[in-house]
């Protein structure tokens, strides 16, 4: 005998509550799968430089190597130094940059 059987399943609250625990479960699932494709997933083990606010004066590059973080944030002011002139840069007609170096170095 079964006592259940008379009971009308649109009346039974436990239903309710199951099918929201599996809403649950498929949400969790999707953030979890989130986490893991996520650039700076501590479970990722690819080098990742991600700018912000390229060319503007709070500019942030985030670098990440292995498991090491750093961040470097821009000063805006424009560097200067002593060098010498290493090559040519070219652009190309589809957006590319092809570098010659100069000859004897």
């Amino acid at each position: 005998m079964n006592l259940l059987e008379d009971e009308d399943e649109s009346n039974n609250p436990i239903l309710s509550v199951v099918n929201i625990v599996d809403v649950f479960l498929v949400i969790i699932a999707a953030l979890l799968i989130a986490i893991a494709n996520n650039p700076f997933s501590p479970y990722n083990t690819e080098n990742v430089v991600v700018v912000k606010n390229p060319g503007e004066e709070n500019m942030e590059i985030i670098v990440k190597k292995g498991q090491e973080i750093e961040k470097y944030q821009s000063t805006g002011e424009i560097g200067q130094g002593q060098g010498v002139r290493a090559g040519i840069a070219y652009k190309m007609a589809d957006g590319s940059f092809v570098y010659v170096p100069e000859n004897g170095h």
